[in-house]
C-alpha cells in the first residue's frame, strides 16, 4: 500500500465524526483532488472492498456517492438525517461552470431531501428533516468539464456553509408555502419559480416514475367534490441562482452581492408581501413625482422606471440582494391609456438543431418556465397622458400553464422544425424584402409563440441565396438552411392576463 493511502487511511480513522470541526479538517484535504485520485485511494464502506476497476461500479447518486464511499467510507443512503448524525452535517458535491468570459457560476440547484407524498406532512419547519440537514452542508465544489473524463474533474474547494440567519427566515417562509401547498391537495400546482429561494424541484428518471398520487385530498370548490389528484416528484432544493450566491461567498470569498431590501428581527419572512407593501405606498403617484421624492432628474424613459422601482424598495443601486440570491426578474411595464401593454416579452433565442435533440422535461425552455420568476411593477397612462403607478406583482408560470399550452407551443415547434420550415419570401407595398413562416404565432396558441428575437432578418437558402448577416443574426437549420435567430414569446394577451388588466 502506497504512503499516500496509508496517510489518508490514517486520518480517516482520526477523523471525528461527530465534530463538524474534525469533518471539516479531514474534507480540506480533496482540495485540488481528481475524482480519480479519490478513487485510487482504495477507500470503501466497511465490509466491501473497493473495485479494482473503479469505473466498473456505477454511483447511482453521482459524485457524492463516490465521495461518500471512496472517501469518508460509509454507505450512502436515502436516510431523512444528515449523512453524518452526530454532527449535524450534510454532505453535498456540487459543481462549478466556468463561463467564457472566464467566470464561475453555479451549474446546477443543490437538492436537500425528497418531498414526501405518501404520509401527513409538517407545517412546522423547526421539526423537519429540512431544517436539519440545512444547518450545517459540507459542499464539496468541483468544476463541471464535459470534454473530460468526469473522474478527471477536480475537486476546487471542500467549505463547510452555515446560510445566514435572514436567509434561513426567507427559507422557512418557502417551506411553509410549499407545505401548504401539499396540505391542500395541490402539490401538482407546484413549480420552483413560485418561492423564493427554496425550491420544489421535479424528480423521477422516466416518465412513469415521476407521477405519483397526492397523499392529501383536494377540495374542488368548482364542483364541490373531494379529489385525489397525481402530481409530479418533487424534492426540496436551493435553487441555482443561490447556488450562485454561495458559490461566490463561500468559496471565492467575493463581496456581498447588492443591497438587502429586507429589514427587520421576525423569525419568518413573507419576502412578497414585505416587497410589495414597499411599493403600494407609492400607488397613484405619477413616475415625475416618485422621482422627485428620490432625488432623482425626471428622464421620462423607460430604463429609468427600473431605477424608480429599486429606490422604492430602499435600494440606492439596481441590485438587491434578495433578487440576486432568488433569480427575480424585474420588469416595468407600461399600460397605455386604452389598456394595452407595449411590448411583449420573450426569452433568449433557441438553436434549431439543439432544440430537436431536447427532451420536455430536461428542455432550457422547461427549465425557464419551471424556475424564472418576475416582479412586475405597472404604470398606467391616465387621462392627462402622466404615467401612473398602478400596481405591483410577482409572478411565476403555473404548473398546469407550463405542461399544457407552453409544452404544445414546444412540441410543434420541434415538429416545425423536424420536418422543415416553410420559408416564403415575398415583397411588402414598400418594396422591401419580407420571409414568413410555419413556426407557431400568436394566433396558434392562448399563452406562447415564436418569433424573431432580432430585428436584423438573416437567411440562407436552399439555393445559396443570402440575406443579412447570416454569421451574426441567424443560426442553421436541420437541412443545411440558415434561418433568421427566433425566440418563444409570451403573448401579448397572456401578458395583460398576468397583470389583470
Amino acid at each position: 500500500m502506497s504512503k499516500k493511502r496509508l496517510d489518508f487511511k490514517r486520518m480517516l480513522d482520526d477523523t471525528d465524526f461527530s465534530d463538524p470541526s474534525s469533518i471539516e479538517r479531514y474534507a480540506a484535504n480533496l482540495d485540488g483532488m481528481t475524482f480519480r485520485d479519490i478513487l485510487e485511494l482504495g477507500i470503501a464502506p466497511e465490509g466491501e472492498s473497493a473495485p479494482k476497476d473503479f469505473g466498473s461500479k456505477k454511483y447511482k447518486g453521482g459524485m457524492g456517492t463516490l465521495i461518500e464511499e471512496r472517501y469518508f467510507g460509509y454507505k450512502a443512503n436515502s436516510d431523512d438525517r444528515p449523512d453524518f448524525p452526530e454532527a449535524g452535517v450534510e454532505l453535498k458535491a456540487t459543481c462549478f461552470d466556468v463561463l467564457k468570459d472566464g467566470r464561475k457560476s453555479a451549474g446546477e440547484r443543490l437538492v436537500l431531501t425528497m418531498i414526501p407524498y405518501d404520509r401527513p406532512v409538517s407545517l412546522d419547519y423547526d421539526s423537519s428533516h429540512l431544517k436539519t440537514k440545512l444547518s450545517n452542508i459540507l459542499l464539496i465544489y468541483y468544476g463541471r468539464d464535459r470534454s473530460i473524463d468526469k473522474y478527471d474533474q477536480r475537486i476546487e474547494r471542500a467549505v463547510m456553509v452555515r446560510l445566514p440567519e435572514e436567509d434561513m427566515k426567507i427559507i422557512r417562509a418557502d417551506y411553509e408555502k410549499i407545505i401548504s401547498y401539499i396540505q391542500d391537495g395541490r402539490a401538482d400546482e407546484l413549480s420552483e419559480g413560485m418561492t423564493t429561494y427554496l425550491g420544489a424541484c421535479t424528480k423521477g428518471a422516466t416518465e412513469a416514475t415521476m407521477w405519483v398520487d397526492q397523499y392529501y385530498e383536494y377540495f374542488n370548490t368548482d364542483t364541490g367534490e373531494i379529489e385525489r389528484r397525481r402530481a409530479k416528484r418533487r424534492a426540496f432544493s436551493l435553487k441555482r441562482s443561490y447556488m450562485d450566491y454561495v458559490l461566490h461567498t463561500y468559496v471565492l470569498g467575493a463581496p456581498r452581492i447588492g443591497e438587502s431590501i429586507v429589514q427587520g428581527d421576525d423569525e419568518s419572512i413573507d419576502f412578497e408581501s414585505y416587497v410589495t407593501a414597499l411599493i403600494e405606498r407609492h400607488y397613484g403617484e405619477t413616475d415625475r413625482q416618485i422621482a422627485e421624492q428620490y432625488g432623482l432628474e425626471y428622464t421620462g424613459n423607460k430604463a429609468q422606471w427600473t431605477t424608480l422601482v429599486y429606490r422604492m424598495l430602499g435600494i440606492k443601486s439596481n441590485s438587491a440582494e434578495e433578487f440576486v440570491k432568488a433569480g427575480i426578474n424585474v420588469r416595468a411595464c407600461r399600460v397605455n391609456k386604452r389598456g394595452h401593454i407595449e411590448q411583449a416579452m420573450s426569452f433568449p433565442p433557441f438553436e434549431f438543431k439543439q432544440l430537436i435533440n431536447e427532451d420536455w422535461e430536461t428542455s432550457s425552455f422547461r427549465a425557464r418556465l419551471e424556475t424564472n420568476r418576475f416582479f412586475f411593477v405597472v404604470f398606467r397612462e391616465d387621462h392627462e397622458g402622466e404615467w401612473r403607478l398602478d400596481r405591483c406583482l410577482f409572478w411565476a408560470m403555473p404548473a398546469n400553464e407550463i405542461e399544457g399550452p407552453a409544452k404544445a407551443c414546444w412540441d410543434e415547434t420541434r415538429k416545425v422544425i423536424r420536418e422543415g420550415v416553410e420559408l416564403n419570401p415575398y415583397r411588402d407595398a414598400s418594396g422591401k424584402l419580407k420571409v414568413t413562416n410555419n413556426l407557431p404565432g400568436m394566433a396558434d396558441n392562448p399563452i406562447v409563440h415564436v418569433r424573431p428575437h432580432t430585428s436584423k432578418a438573416a437567411y440562407k437558402f436552399a439555393d445559396g441565396t443570402e440575406i443579412g448577416d447570416i454569421a451574426r443574426n441567424a443560426y442553421e437549420l436541420p437541412d443545411g438552411r440558415w434561418m433568421t435567430k427566433q425566440s418563444f414569446w409570451f403573448n401579448k394577451g397572456y401578458l395583460e392576463h398576468i397583470l389583470g388588466l
